[in-house]
């Protein structure tokens, strides 16, 4: 299969980004976040989560968030792990929501609190109630390793991933997670799923904790998906996987899409900018390697 001409990028820092942080970040910075990235190019953003503050304290000024972007040409996904969850989404007026299911009980039952059956009838119950032009994206988290029980069956996540196609989610992206998964774990993953769900219906979605996740992307390319999540900095982590590290940086997927003559949203040096900008003023580590290059090449043509 060829690769795709074009790929839409979503901007994961403003959610998967931060929800792990120890210290909580402002909403004024956070909204801040969203609406410099919009002016540098990225319109598809992973921008909320609704779910308990109690649970996940840095996402407890979601709908505020929502409410205080420019909302200029940007589509805004806030994440719902419930019905609960849905109503305050819809509140709130996002453009999509993204829902989560994962292919490892122990896992699912730590970060969402029930196993993978109970949150799959989480997620039928949530598309029962989602209103008309409401876009709907499922993630299925762990696909190639759980940090509870192991290595993940492909075939368990390419009949999760066939259901929620079925279920008639527009998108299912697959969450490596941990960062851990090598081409070869991600290659059997894919073969298992696109044996059952169209590449237009996919995306995927990289931790870079092992310094696979750019080599994952071009397997994903090669297969023919168009869709992808990373985010600027490589910001993120996750508080329920041990030691992953956030997701493969904006700035370094767009550096390879680039090189590979692909089309994309953004610009990577205003990408950068402002990732480095936020990261100085909130005390947390610039990781993509592409952006530092980047920047440092423009103060030396400066």
């Amino acid at each position: 299969m060829s690769r795709p001409a074009r790929v839409t990028i979503t901007e994961s820092s403003p959610r998967d980004g931060l929800q792990s942080l120890g210290v909580f970040i402002p909403t004024d910075a956070k909204i801040g976040l969203i609406d410099d990235l919009s002016m540098a190019g990225l319109v598809s953003f992973d921008a909320v989560s609704f779910v308990s503050p109690t649970a996940v304290p840095q996402m407890a000024d979601a709908a505020e968030v929502i409410a205080g972007v420019a909302r200029i040409g940007v589509f805004l996904r806030g994440l719902v792990p419930n019905l609960r969850g849905l109503e305050a989404a819809v509140a709130a007026g996002v453009d999509g929501i993204g829902v989560l299911t994962a292919a490892s009980d122990t896992f699912s039952e730590r970060n969402i609190n029930a196993d993978v059956e109970e949150s799959m009838d989480r997620i039928r119950a949530i598309l029962d109630e989602v209103p008309a032009g409401l876009s709907v994206r499922a993630y299925i988290s762990t696909i190639t390793h759980c940090p509870y029980e192991g290595p993940t069956d492909p075939a368990r996540v390419a009949v999760l991933a066939e259901r929620l196609a079925e279920w008639g989610c527009d998108e299912i992206f697959l969450g490596e997670t941990l960062g851990k998964g090598t081409v070869g774990d991600v290659e059997r993953v894919l073969d298992h799923v696109l044996a059952r769900v169209p590449v237009s219906r996919l995306g995927v979605h990289f931790h870079d904790t092992y310094g696979q996740a750019l080599a994952n992307v071009v397997l994903s390319l090669d297969a023919g998906i168009d869709k992808l999540d990373s985010s600027a900095g490589g910001l993120g982590g996750c508080p329920y996987a041990p030691g992953a590290a956030g997701n493969v940086a904006t700035e370094d997927v767009m550096w390879l899409l680039d090189g590979l003559g692909i089309d994309h949203d953004g610009d990577i040096q205003q990408v950068a900018s402002v990732a480095a900008r936020f990261c100085d003023e909130h005390n947390l580590p610039y990781r993509s390697r592409a952006g530092r290059a980047t920047l440092a090449a423009s103060e030396v043509e400066a």
